[in-house]
């Protein structure tokens, strides 16, 4: 295990290297409170990070992120465009089988750009393949607005649209729905024949929770709606999943999301940004004929992404975590922005030292 000394000068080197392209650096406080988290990502976040009470401050966690903090801070002052660099620990909640430390140190570039953000895009792309050049590791792209731009464009109605785009980030949930919607699913165990009742809520009994009378009968209704609502066409849903599988070079890929706009037309100007984006990064030197895309690349990080997304591997050690990860978070500024009404689009990435020091130490073994 590398001492914490050595992780720390190695992000210190890092961080040294994202000032000198042009980025302050800036540090977020490691306790965070946890309202901001919890109205971010609901109740869920819970089972990802660490939460404490202070009597004064209230509810907390330890940061799981830099990414809200960091948001946070620029929407309330800073200047624009602007570009960002920090270090420190982030600490998040694993499961017994993941084998990964709940600590772990953190060296990030977020760029706040509001004119050029494809090619803010490729910036960061291009920056953090540059750092990490010697280790030869292997990049994974994606783009979550494909993804989001075809739930958002189905046929049907916006309560299952929404309930899709809920639960995009959870692979299997999401899966459930789709068949659910699509027809391919049974109803869940007793909703057929609560809802065959005129009143449901006749032999309910006495009212026990926290939901009113009328939150329940709101829910009885969205229920009843799509119950009766058409099941989501089989052509989309083979569109859907065949997007899901696209797994090909940016350059090949394009071709295939051409197709597949020509039945689906609401992912067009997904594709457009998406070609764009191959351009920009052409020009930073990335080689996109080489360049991984992947349909559901993305779905299972946090849960702010909506656009590009990125990751690098050492690909000859499945057991290390992402050297690097990143993307576009342009709804969360526009969700932390709303109190001053205003958004800006945003992406960022992050290097974990930690595994860049095993990997120059031992070589990607």
């Amino acid at each position: 295990m590398t001492d914490k000394a050595q992780i720390r000068a190695e992000a210190a080197r890092l961080m040294a290297f994202f000032e000198a392209k042009g980025a302050t650096a800036v540090e977020a406080d490691i306790l965070q409170p946890a309202g901001t988290l919890l109205d971010l990502y609901g109740e869920d976040i819970r089972g990802r990070a660490f939460v404490t009470h202070d009597p004064i401050r209230g509810e907390s966690m330890l940061r799981p992120d830099f990414t809200v903090p960091v948001v946070q801070m620029h929407m309330s002052d800073g200047a624009e465009p602007a570009r960002y660099t920090y270090m420190g620990e982030v600490f998040r909640a694993q499961e017994e089988a993941a084998h990964r430390a709940s600590e772990n140190f953190q060296v990030g570039y977020e760029v706040f750009d509001r004119d050029a953000p494809i090619e803010a895009d490729a910036e960061v792309f291009a920056l953090i393949q540059d750092a990490l050049s010697p280790l030869s590791l292997r990049a994974a792209t994606g783009d979550m607005g494909l993804l989001l731009a075809a739930v958002r464009g189905l046929k049907t109605t916006d309560r299952r649209k929404a309930a899709l785009l809920r639960h995009i980030w959870r692979p299997r949930r999401f899966r459930a729905l789709l068949d659910r919607f699509a027809g391919r699913a049974p109803v869940p165990e007793g909703r057929e024949a609560l809802l065959a009742k005129e009143d449901p809520m006749q032999d309910a009994g006495p009212q026990i929770g926290l939901r009113s009378a009328a939150e329940i009968a709101d829910r009885i209704a969205a229920l009843r709606e799509d119950a009766a609502a058409a099941p989501i066409s089989t052509q989309e849903v083979e569109l859907l999943d065949d997007l899901l599988a696209l797994r090909e070079t940016t350059v090949n890929v394009l071709e295939h999301l051409r197709d597949i706009a020509v039945d689906m037309p609401a992912i067009a100007d997904a594709v457009d940004r998406l070609e764009a984006r191959a351009e920009a990064l052409a020009k930073r030197g990335v080689d996109v004929t080489k360049l991984d895309f992947e349909g559901s690349y993305g779905r299972t990080s946090m849960e702010y992404y909506d656009g590009f997304v990125f990751g690098f591997y050492a690909e000859t050690r499945p057991d290390l975590a992402p050297v690097a990860t990143g993307g576009r978070y342009d709804a969360l500024t526009r969700v932390l922005g709303r109190a001053k009404g205003h958004e800006i689009p945003a992406v960022g990435g992050v290097i974990r030292p930690e595994i860049v020091l095993e990997l120059t130490a031992g070589g990607a073994k």
